[in-house]
């Protein structure tokens, strides 16, 4: 008589060494990061543009008023808004396609600090170039437009990077899949 084989505790059929699966990420998830983020992102802008063009555009060349500043200034947030909020949606959906930089850790998901990284350098690749577009269009000053795109490289980094790393404690927008399948 055949005995009944047992899983190993370690190895490839042990459950302690199986992956989890991910959490699925919900689009709410991603449409309430693009949200949060734009108004950080849009009050810094704002402040950027209108002390840079407002201190530097002389500088360049090109004084403008300080009532004029701040218009242009609040072009170049209001606009950069609307196009933002797609490009980051499109940008947090790529991510959540793929698992890369994810652990289970304390019975949750968790982003390494190696994927908020790379995460925070890729959208900020992105988001500057529309920065510096936005500004070039509004300001007419390509010294100008570099000089807000620039900055805001540091400035933003540096609030983009605590915004993912808050966000990565909180389970709004995620399903944790195993629990779905047992529904």
């Amino acid at each position: 008589m055949k005995e009944p084989t047992q899983k190993p505790l370690f190895g490839p059929g042990s459950p302690k060494l199986d992956p989890p699966e991910r959490p699925n990420i919900k689009p709410r998830r991603s449409v309430a990061k693009a949200i949060s983020w734009r108004a950080v992102g849009t009050i810094d802008t704002l402040i950027l543009s209108y002390l840079l063009i407002t201190y530097l555009g002389p500088m360049f060349g090109a004084p403008v008023a300080q009532a004029d500043a701040l218009e242009t200034a609040s072009y170049i947030a209001i606009t950069e808004v609307a196009t933002k909020l797609v490009l980051y949606f499109l940008h947090e959906r790529a991510w959540s396609l793929t698992g890369w930089g994810t652990v289970f850790r304390k019975d949750r998901h968790r982003e390494t600090m190696r994927r908020t990284t790379i995460k925070t350098g890729l959208w900020r690749v992105i988001a500057s170039l529309d920065t510096f577009a936005l500004a070039w269009f509004f300001t007419g000053s390509m010294a100008t437009a570099a000089s807000i795109g620039g900055l805001e490289i540091f400035t933003k980094l540096v609030l983009y990077f605590f915004h993912e790393r808050v966000w990565a404690r909180m389970p709004f927008g995620l399903a944790d899949q195993r629990a779905e399948s047992t529904a």
